[in-house]
């Protein structure tokens, strides 16, 4: 007679243990009730950075909204509400996201406009589809996925538009940000190079 051991049934992590993690929770996400660890290289968090300095500049210039830069949290997922993701830099308009939304403490619930996420050597092709249509499914109307290796940026839109901009190109925003360009090739340009 063989004996079955029942192991107790692993606790599910929830939005807020995020926060009772070492740093706050930040590098990780929760996806199913589990955390997930993000590991970024330092050269995709660079191509981060950059994005997040040229929305930056678009955006306070003319007031439209909120930049967040990479490490935000957000909890805006209908279909999952304990279910936290960090996009490398996301945009808000102005008239969706509040003051007092967001200085709020926590994650936020707004979905972005505009979420960027910047693929990282270690990154399964499978992870980046499955997080690009959570953004999607939650109500992002523009996903770029940005290809640092590659020096390209796919765009996906709400209604399943996909458009690729390549080095040579100037990368849009559109219907987000409609007067929003830049060379793709500025986003990848490194220190010390012409």
């Amino acid at each position: 007679m063989s004996a079955v051991l029942n192991a107790p049934p692993v606790a599910k992590f929830t939005p807020d243990d995020l926060f009772r993690l070492p740093d706050g929770g930040k590098g990780f996400e929760l996806v199913n009730g589990e955390p997930r660890e993000m590991e970024m290289s330092f050269h995709s968090a660079f191509v981060a950075g950059r994005v997040c300095t040229q929305l930056s500049i678009f955006v306070e210039a003319r007031q439209l909204g909120w930049v967040s830069p990479e490490g935000t949290s957000f909890r805006c997922f209908p279909d999952d509400e304990s279910r936290v993701r960090r996009a490398d830099t996301a945009f808000h308009r102005l008239d969706r996201l509040t003051s007092k939304q967001a200085m709020t403490e926590g994650h936020c619930p707004i979905v972005p406009d505009l979420v960027v996420e910047v693929i990282s050597p270690n990154d399964l092709s499978y992870d980046v589809d499955e997080k690009r249509n959570e953004w999607l499914d939650a109500g992002a109307k523009l996903v770029w996925v940005i290809h640092p290796v590659r020096q390209s940026v796919h765009a996906y839109g709400e209604h399943g538009s996909i458009r690729l901009f390549r080095r040579n190109e100037e990368l849009t925003a559109e219907p987000v940000l409609p007067d929003f360009r830049v060379p793709v090739a500025d986003l990848f340009k490194l220190p010390g190079t012409t």
